[in-house]
């Protein structure tokens, strides 16, 4: 069960990590998030502060051989950053002894997608997800709610900003009116989900409640008073604000109490179980963690063991496909890939090792189509191409190793006791090591968590 549990629910099998129990990795994700500050990354207030100092000096640029010189550097300089931080979440996931608390960052930046809007804020993404949603992953579901609808990246990638209540001063005097992206999703992507009977009236009072939003140059939330649609406004029942205008404090007993709604349990816990189970998981395994989540306000812990203690979690049954993301670090992983040389590797290797294959596979870094994140469905991520770049990969990536172990032996450290008969006899009859090594990391066995 450890092998599977590490597969399953980690990052993959490692040799540098003996495989992690249930109740390991969940006192792990409890404990202190050691990979971080192993591999620290910058927040967002610092990223968003460069971003905008590279927009500035770019507009004060002539048109000089010099200022072509110094642009050309500036954007070199943004590009090589990107790169820093795709190197940088990829040696977090290979080196962490701790591959649940990865997973779940990735899964709740993918459910709180944002978008870059600039290839000036392309950087700022991860400072998100650093700051708004990777330190409430053990925490409870209300506060990493507040934390990343409120966060200048969601704010500025939905248009909050731009939203004015209809009858604020502001609205009055300008004629600006309501944008309701973000109160739609919160309710449609983060919280409810789509079918949870809410109406066009509810988004309507959830987009009125959430004027006044603003942000302070690209990096500091603020609430606007004079932005703010006056009057009470009621969502899913419940009422929020009086005479005058709701502010913040209202804003986020919302999101509170929609936190709490029984339908943002079995939609969020269903998710959860679709994510790292299957993509048709068991009703008894949502209703196990949906009453978890009822009975604690929405603690993942508690949530977290409930799903992993039902025997749903444990079926023989092909798991879901890795993402490209995913798989690229179950395989690295797998190799003992060191996890400094990741982290430091040169721009030119992060293109063509990483970024470059994410995009062959269908998975751009922080590129996500829209608000719902990556796809969902399995069959997305082995078409014909994406599945021939995967194997491509996968077989480069053995050739070009310096130190390969015996494909016997590596079929075992990768999958554990989960490789089928069939595989091990392949890696066995494999003419090289590189050979039989990148046929266990192309295998079907080996795409699946």
């Amino acid at each position: 069960m450890s092998f599977r549990a590490q597969i399953r629910f980690g990052t993959g099998l490692a040799p540098a990590h003996p495989p992690a129990s249930r109740d390991e990795m969940l006192a792990r994700l409890a404990g202190p998030d050691q990979i971080a500050a192993a591999f620290p990354q910058e927040g967002y207030a610092a990223r968003a502060e460069r971003a905008l100092e590279f927009v500035a000096a770019r507009r004060d640029l002539t048109q000089g051989e010099a200022e072509a010189a110094l642009s050309e550097r500036l954007s070199r300089e943004m590009r090589e950053d990107n790169f820093r931080q795709m190197a940088l979440t990829l040696a977090r996931g290979v080196a962490s002894p701790d591959g649940l608390r990865e997973r779940l960052t990735w899964f709740w930046a993918d459910h709180f997608t944002t978008v870059r809007r600039s290839a000036a804020m392309r950087g700022a993404i991860t400072g998100y997800v650093e700051d708004a949603i990777r330190p409430h992953v053990a925490g409870r579901f209300g506060d990493l709610l507040a934390s990343a609808v409120l966060h200048p990246a969601m704010v500025l990638y939905l248009d909050q900003d731009r939203s004015v209540g209809p009858n604020s001063p502001a609205g009055l005097r300008t004629g600006l009116s309501l944008n309701e992206n973000l109160a739609r999703e919160v309710l449609e992507l983060h919280t409810l989900g789509v079918d949870a009977g809410y109406s066009q009236s509810d988004v309507r009072e959830m987009a009125e409640l959430l004027t006044g939003i603003g942000i302070r140059q690209r990096r500091e939330l603020i609430f606007r008073p004079g932005h703010a649609e006056p009057g009470a406004e009621t969502v899913f029942g419940a009422t929020y604000g009086g005479a005058r205008s709701a502010d913040l404090s209202e804003i986020r007993a919302a999101l509170h109490d929609l936190a709490l709604r029984p339908e943002t349990a079995r939609h969020i816990c269903g998710k959860l179980a679709d994510y790292f189970i299957s993509d048709t998981p068991d009703p008894g395994l949502i209703d196990t963690m949906a009453a978890a989540w009822d009975d604690t306000g929405g603690a993942f812990l508690p949530v977290l063991h409930a799903m992993l203690s039902h025997r749903a979690a444990w079926s023989d049954a092909p798991g879901r496909v890795k993402r490209p993301f995913h798989f690229i670090t179950s395989a690295l992983r797998a190799l003992g890939s060191p996890p400094d040389q990741i982290a430091n590797a040169s721009r030119e290797m992060i293109n063509r090792r990483l970024h470059l294959p994410l995009i062959a596979m269908g998975q751009r870094w922080q590129g996500a189509a829209g608000p719902d994140g990556y796809f969902d469905d399995d069959r997305e991520w082995i078409r014909p191409q994406t599945l021939a770049a995967r194997i491509g990969w996968a077989m480069l990536t053995a050739s070009e190793m310096p130190r390969l172990p015996d494909p016997r032996d590596f079929v075992v450290t990768a999958l554990g006791d989960t490789a089928s008969p069939d595989l091990r006899r392949a890696a066995a009859r494999a003419e090289t090591r590189a050979e039989g090594v990148g046929i266990v990391l192309a295998a079907p066995e080996f795409q699946r968590s």
